[in-house]
């Protein structure tokens, strides 16, 4: 099976799983949502980066209707909080490989080589590029039912995704100790260009606090101030390292 082949056998699998989650009809923007820009290069096919636009937007109000509605005694801040958790890369990505949307894309030839299908950031914009096209074939009633799906496994999780984000909770910690802003460096990464893995120190003037890993730089900074609050509290409230 070559590689047009397994592309198109791909995709009518994934319409079809589409169809049950949105309903029978046709997505006439579903094969420009799944086109991604180096591909389009070379082809002069219309990519996905428009759709990724519209998407974007639509995710972000599909999930905003959807945290009001399941956590009604929720303030701003925290809405605010649990909706970055749900439509980040990361998160759109897991449903993307759940899914199987890679297999799905067309890519350019340097693109499949580098095994791009596999990327965090190449999943996420495909993820909300076919929220687009959903959202145009099927308007806000198709666009809430595929969301509602793509963050089923988390949204009802207040613990998931209503805790403070760490790096913010790190600065506000040395800061109320009179101390300067966390610093974070890379200090390894590795693995291959479709998984890679980062390691993360993060220093508060000359002294580091802790270190931590990850798929991403963000999620291996995230992991580096979990770490530092873990250490910080080993101290008295009001003390320091």
């Amino acid at each position: 099976m070559n590689d047009k082949d397994a592309v198109d056998v791909a995709r009518a699998r994934f319409r079809g799983r589409l169809s049950a989650i949105v309903g029978q009809g046709e997505l006439p923007a579903l094969e420009e949502a799944l086109t991604h820009p180096s591909y389009a290069n070379e082809s002069g096919a219309p990519d996905n980066q428009r759709l990724e636009f519209l998407g974007d937007a639509v995710l972000g109000l599909c999930v905003s209707e959807l945290l009001a509605e399941t956590h009604p005694d929720a303030d701003e801040g925290e809405l605010t909080r649990m909706r970055s958790a749900l439509v980040n890369a990361e998160a759109l990505a897991r449903w993307a490989r759940k899914e199987e949307i890679g297999p799905c894309l067309s890519l350019g030839r340097g693109a499949r080589a580098g095994a791009e299908q596999g990327q965090t950031n190449v999943l996420a914009d495909a993820v909300e590029a076919v929220v687009a096209a959903v959202y145009q074939a099927r308007g806000l009633p198709g666009a809430r039912s595929l969301v509602r799906d793509i963050t089923r496994d988390v949204v009802l999780e207040r613990d998931l995704i209503g805790v403070r984000d760490p790096k913010s909770t790190l600065q506000e910690r040395v800061q109320a100790l009179g101390r300067p802003a966390p610093r974070y460096t890379v200090v390894q990464s590795g693995g291959p260009a479709h998984d890679p893995t980062f390691e993360v120190r993060v220093t508060v003037g000359d002294e580091a606090l802790g270190t931590g890993s990850g798929r991403s730089k963000r999620q291996a900074e995230r992991a580096a101030a979990e770490a530092a609050l873990a250490f910080l509290e080993t101290y008295p409230e009001n003390g320091e390292p």
